[in-house]
């Protein structure tokens, strides 16, 4: 969720910190908002994703299963 208008960065990193996805880099409304993560180029496992506003940044881990 968005509190406010505001730049959005989503980010997804490997577990040694390199960022292997970009899932949004735009100005998006407030509210609750959405994202879509192809990861059929990924492997099975553990990745952190990153969304950051201009007021914070939320990090958080995914498990990848295929």
């Amino acid at each position: 969720t968005v509190d406010r208008q505001s730049p959005v960065t989503v980010s997804v990193f490997d577990v040694l910190g390199r960022r292997v996805a970009l899932l949004g880099d735009n100005q998006v409304q407030e509210g609750i908002q959405t994202v879509r993560f192809d990861a059929s180029s990924l492997a099975s496992g553990v990745y952190l994703y990153r969304v950051e506003t201009a007021e914070r940044s939320t990090t958080g881990r995914l498990l990848l299963l295929k």
